[in-house]
């Protein structure tokens, strides 16, 4: 089991910037993928940023990419996601999740919500 917290959430106007973090609990994280989600009202929930908490190898949304930074802080056991240069479309709730190895995003935390104003 992992249990998940996030934080870090709010409302900042374009161009702005949050720093959102997921406090990780629970079974061994060493080999675990950590991946933030989002989604917005009306819509369906998708894909911002993975990280392997091993390696540090990183992927990102398009319509994220060179805005967000996903990070993970091993001795907090945490995973961070910068978020620059907002724009109202980043408007979610964002989620943290994570995936065992060899399984899909299993565990999810409770989300936060961020909203961009124009």
């Amino acid at each position: 089991q992992v249990q998940l917290v996030e934080s870090g959430g709010g409302e900042v106007q374009a161009g702005g910037s949050l720093r959102l973090s997921c406090a990780a609990s629970g079974r061994t994280l060493s080999s675990t993928r950590m991946g933030w989600f989002r989604q917005a009202p009306g819509k369906e929930r998708e894909f911002v940023a993975t990280i392997m908490w091993s390696s540090g190898r990183t992927l990102y949304a398009d319509s994220v990419k060179n805005r967000f930074t996903i990070s993970i802080d091993n001795a907090k056991n945490a995973v961070y996601l910068q978020m620059n240069s907002l724009k109202p479309e980043d408007t979610a709730v964002y989620y943290c999740a994570a995936a065992p190895p060899g399984s899909k995003f299993d565990y999810w935390g409770q989300g936060t919500q961020v909203t961009v104003s124009s």
